[in-house]
Formats: structure tokens, C-alpha cells, sequence
């Protein structure tokens, strides 16, 4: 996917300082559904060959965020990092 608009690269550790809207960033539903699809294969890759990926999410006042990092599991509403940090799957707009 190409991401048009900018984003910044965070540390992983920073995530719990930010702030995450409640509103879904996705509008189409094939798009959410290809969502959980790479997000389901990037915790595979993460958990059996210890790959990082990129993920770009948006916080609270819509800023696009690119953070590198191993997923460790997905939830139905989170992603969940090591040392047990999250971001909310429906904040995730991008993985690759």
C-alpha cells in the first residue's frame, strides 16, 4: 500500500504515552478484513522467525505513526507487543 500522507517513526516503548481515538481509520470493510489478514501473518512471522515489522497507525489527533517492531499476538480489539504494550487494531491503518 502506498501511504500518502507522512508519518514519524516512534520507539516502541513510547506507545503507551500516546492517545488512540475510538473511531476505526479503515471505511472499507475489505480493507479491514486485509487488515486482520496481515496482521494475523506479521504475528506468524514475528512468533516463528522473530521478524520485525512496520506497522503505521494513527493516535488521537490523526497522526499517522510508523513504529518497527515484532508482533507478539492479536487480539479482536488489540495488537499486542512485547513487554505488553498495544495499540488498538483499529487505529492500525498499514503493515508491512
Amino acid at each position: 500500500m502506498n501511504i500518502s500522507k507522512p508519518s514519524y517513526t516512534i520507539l516502541k516503548e513510547n506507545i503507551p504515552q500516546l492517545k488512540f481515538s475510538n473511531n476505526e481509520v479503515l471505511k472499507s470493510p475489505k480493507k479491514i478484513k486485509l487488515r486482520s489478514h496481515y496482521l494475523e501473518r506479521a504475528t506468524q512471522l514475528g512468533n516463528l522467525l522473530k521478524t520485525k515489522v512496520r506497522i503505521y497507525f494513527m493516535d488521537s489527533t490523526n497522526k499517522l505513526i510508523r513504529v518497527n517492531t515484532t508482533i507478539w499476538a492479536v487480539t479482536a480489539d488489540f495488537v499486542i507487543l512485547k513487554q505488553g504494550i498495544t495499540i488498538p487494531k483499529h487505529s492500525v491503518v498499514y503493515i508491512e
